[in-house]
């Protein structure tokens, strides 16, 4: 089996999964020169600096919301030796357990598909002309656009990703579009309102590559931290991330970018926590303001 074989086997499609329970968002942020989230008053700056990050950061495929990981995530890696290898997997998996998710065993089918190589643009290209299907399956909603493929296949980055999620009945856990040469699935929609949607967002997999030659001045840590963050969340690659403090700017400014800030932990919990089946991208991003000033504010944010 070649090297891109071997990395095609590794990413193809698992099959839906069960639903985890149902959580319940506070309320969403209102303008305001504070705002008040139960005993706690948040200042206009840090309102700021969360609705920038909800804002900028986010890619999700055309009029759905933003994706996460439903249960678990299972990590492979690809071109590195065993140690910089189980490092990798590790950051990735103790990140996962942070935002509530199970880290596979070994063994595990991979979800998170991470290569290092010194040619990033010909093994992207490799692997989308050898498996197209893999990076875009057909069905309406669950990846970026044509453009967005051909920008990871050729831009020159120290870092490139792609996300495969999947528009998923919240009820039952199945999928909710339909793939070629497959006939409409059957939808509850007894449950929807103008707040929320019976459909939610399922992160299915992401393959991260990182171009060895190009990540600069960054360490092995910081590299982890920036890769567990595009591992969990649909970051835009082409972010506007100048001012905000997150690991995004790692690879401008490696210096004074020691890792995973308070802020993208803010994030990420925010994404975990908020009700997974928003109607609307606007009112996702409200809770998602929300909450990552609550944990911010609460403490909940915690370093791994």
């Amino acid at each position: 089996m070649t090297f891109l074989s071997g990395v095609l086997a590794a990413l193809m499609m698992a099959g839906p999964q069960t639903p985890p329970p149902a959580q319940t968002a506070p309320p969403v942020t209102q303008q305001g020169e504070s705002t008040d989230l139960g005993e706690i008053v948040v200042s206009g700056t840090a309102r700021d600096t969360a609705s920038r990050f909800v804002e900028n950061i986010g890619a999700a495929p055309a009029s759905r919301q933003l994706a996460r990981w439903p249960q678990s995530v299972c990590v492979s890696v690809a071109n590195l030796s065993a140690e910089p290898a189980q490092f990798l997997i590790d950051r990735v998996s103790r990140l996962a357990e942070d935002l509530g998710l199970r880290a596979g065993e070994p063994g595990c089918t991979a979800n998170v598909v991470i290569i290092a190589t010194v040619d990033a643009p010909t093994v992207a290209r490799g692997l989308v002309e050898q498996n197209p299907s893999a990076f875009r399956p057909g069905g309406s909603g669950m990846t970026l656009t044509k453009a967005a493929l051909e920008r990871f296949m050729t831009a020159e980055r120290p870092v490139r990703w792609w996300h495969v999620s999947i528009p998923t009945d919240s009820e039952t856990g199945q999928r909710a579009v339909r793939l070629p040469g497959e006939d409409a699935p059957a939808v509850n929609v007894s449950r929807a309102s103008r707040l929320r949607s019976d459909i939610r967002d399922d992160l299915n997999k992401v393959i991260v590559i990182i171009d060895v030659d190009r990540i600069g001045a960054a360490t092995f840590t910081q590299l982890a931290d920036y890769v567990a963050m595009v591992a969990m969340a649909q970051i835009d690659a082409s972010a506007s991330t100048a001012g905000l403090p997150t690991v995004l700017n790692l690879f401008n400014e490696p210096q004074t970018t020691p890792g995973l800030s308070d802020w993208d932990l803010a994030y990420l919990t925010a994404l975990y926590k908020a009700e997974p089946n928003r109607s609307t991208a606007q009112g996702q991003a409200g809770d998602l303001t929300s909450l990552m000033l609550q944990a911010r504010e609460t403490g909940e944010v915690e370093q791994p």
